[in-house]
Order: structure tokens, then sequence, then C-alpha cells
């Protein structure tokens, strides 16, 4: 890892941004100062099929893994997910902790329920559009007991972790950007599916890596998730293996040499001078 972390505090000096990556990982133990949701009432579809699931009373615990995430960013510690500490009936599913997921979600982030006061967030045009996502995206079973998100720097070779995450305004994004394309020769390396906070973080990576393509996800557009994330931040993901090749692509590419690259870092120093805060 010390190679890893030697060429990302490389990287984030040619970024001019201040907030190191967290990385992504299963386990079975959680590390020290991990926030994460209460145990909440237990949830599967076999319950809610049964109609033996009281919805009310499982959004009573609801944390959502951005929150949580949001937490640990500040804190400089971890976030974590699991299958009886979920917070997020939808999270659980994108964090690969429980399979089928509830349809429940079909409505609740599409248009509600008829005849109820649940008229769902709009997010997609009916459940059965919804359905079809939440079928496609279909993360794996769980490596571990949790999903944890921590900072890149406590990471070592033993536990290394399996996608590095940047938070990043579109400046610097457009650094990361560049680099996967430069990295990759691939003009459609980077892609931006719809989805949940998390399920940009880690589902379609999961997805993508399971089918052997080296992309990059770039997310953070649900609006539920915004609240825990800065003014214009968006995610920006990757495998560890990509994110390798990135760093060794660094002598190489613009950010080396003499390009346009040197007016955009100026340009974030700046924004990050007048917003008063790391860039």
């Amino acid at each position: 890892m010390q190679t890893i972390l030697d060429g990302t505090a490389t990287f984030l000096e040619y970024l001019a941004l201040a907030e190191e990556p967290f990385g992504v990982y299963y386990a079975d133990t959680l590390p020290e100062n991990a926030y994460g949701p209460k145990t909440g009432t237990p949830i599967s579809r076999e319950l809610e099929d049964k109609h033996e699931l009281d919805m009310q009373e499982v959004m009573k615990s609801f944390s959502c893994v951005m929150g949580n995430v949001w937490l640990a960013r500040k804190k400089g510690g971890a976030a974590y997910i699991s299958a009886e500490e979920y917070g997020c009936p939808g999270g659980v599913y994108y964090c690969s902790m429980m399979k089928p997921h509830l349809r429940f979600i079909e409505h609740y982030v599409s248009t509600g329920f008829e005849g109820t006061p649940l008229h769902g967030e709009r997010y997609m045009p009916n459940p059965d559009a919804m359905r079809k996502f939440m079928e496609e995206v279909n993360p794996r079973e769980a490596t571990g007991k949790y999903c944890i998100f921590k900072p890149l720097s406590q990471f070592t070779d033993e536990v290394p972790p399996e996608f590095v995450i940047f938070f990043a305004r579109p400046e610097v994004l457009s650094g990361l950007f560049t680099q996967a394309t430069f990295t990759t020769g691939d003009m459609e390396c980077v892609v931006s599916p719809f989805g949940a906070g998390c399920t940009n973080m880690i589902s379609w990576p999961l997805y993508y890596k399971g089918k052997g393509l080296e992309k990059a996800v770039i997310g953070g557009f649900d609006p539920s998730a915004r609240k825990f994330m800065k003014t214009d931040e968006l995610t920006f993901t990757v495998s560890l293996d990509l994110y390798e090749k990135m760093l060794a692509a660094l002598p190489d590419s613009m950010f080396a040499h003499e390009t346009d690259w040197k007016g955009v870092r100026k340009k974030v120093e700046r924004s990050a001078k007048a917003w008063g805060e790391d860039s």
C-alpha cells in the first residue's frame, strides 16, 4: 500500500485536492471509529411478500449510507453498513448486504403508492422502470459481514480496498476523468448511470468489475444524497487495479508536462481560497 499512498500524495498535489480519497472493502470486523446505522427490525423480500414487514417501523431507524460516509469524512473515521445494521432499505441492497431487493423501493423511488401519503421520490417514472434498474445493477453477494468505507491511508497490504473513491468538484473531476481516459485509451471508460449515492460508489463499480470492464463511475447526482456532499461535489470511483494504473501513468500524463492543466490547477486553488475551505 505504501507505493499507492505515495502515488496518491503526488496525484493529490497535481489535482490541488486536499482531501484524500476513501477506499471501500468487505470484512467481518469493523475498524475503530466506525460510524453506521443502529440495528434495525429484520427485513427481507420473504417478510414483505408475507405482509409481515412494517415499513413505518423500518424507517424509524433510517440512516443513509452517504450520511455515514459524510460523518466519516469529517471525523477521519470509517462508515459501514450490514444486513442487520442497514439503516436504508435501498442501501442494504446496493451495498450487497441483502438480496433480493424490497419491492417497496420500486414504489418509494418512483411514484409511491396510490391512495396513500407516500407519493414517492419521483426519480423514476414508474415502479416497473425502477424494478428494471434494480434487477440490472444486481450487486453480487457480499464477501464479508460489513461493507466498509474509510480513508485510503488506513488500508494495509493485508487488507487493501477493492475500490477507490474521490470526492471532488468539476475542475478536479476533469483531472480525474482525463487521467482515467489517458490511462485506458478508452473514450468511454468514464460512466455515470442512474443510481443512489451509494449505488455509484459501490454497486455500479461492482457491476463493471464483474463484467471485466475497466470503468470509472461518477456519482452524486441523487437529490437525496446531496445534503451529505459539498456544493458542486461529485464522487469518482475506480477499482484498485485501475487506480494503480492511473498512478503509474502520471509521469507521462498532462499533469507532469506543460499543458492546460496548470491553468486549471490555479483555478482550483483560487476557488478554494475564495470558498475559504479545502479544495
